[in-house]
């Protein structure tokens, strides 16, 4: 099987916000992005180019959003980041649409990785 083309890059941003209406309000009208709700804890934007999410699931971390990254093979995308000096720091989930986990790099920094079905 080839690897497609968003094999390995940035897929997804997804910001934890202490109020979800607040944080769809500002992007929409600061940015023009369009939102689409998944209940009352998780709201998608899309800005025309990428796509992301507000989550009121979790603590808000100033600073910095939860950068996704897309992965055909998600087990052997963790062998490889474990390999490479990662830890999992939240084990594969499933949630509508797929499965994703999180991990930290070596200096602390969490990302995510998620995989269709």
């Amino acid at each position: 099987m080839s690897a497609s083309a968003n094999d390995r890059r940035i897929d997804y941003i997804e910001f934890v916000v202490a109020d979800l209406g607040r944080a769809r309000a500002f992007y929409a009208a600061a940015f023009g992005w369009t939102m689409t709700d998944y209940g009352p804890e998780y709201c998608a934007f899309a800005d025309g180019r990428l796509e992301g999410g507000f989550t009121t699931q979790g603590t808000p971390h100033p600073g910095g959003p939860l950068v996704i990254l897309y992965a055909d093979d998600l087990a052997a995308t963790q062998s490889a980041i474990e390999a490479a000096g990662g830890r999992i720091v939240k084990p594969a989930f499933d949630f509508p649409g797929g499965r994703r986990f999180h991990f930290a790099d070596p200096d602390g920094y969490e990302l995510a990785v998620w995989s269709k079905g």
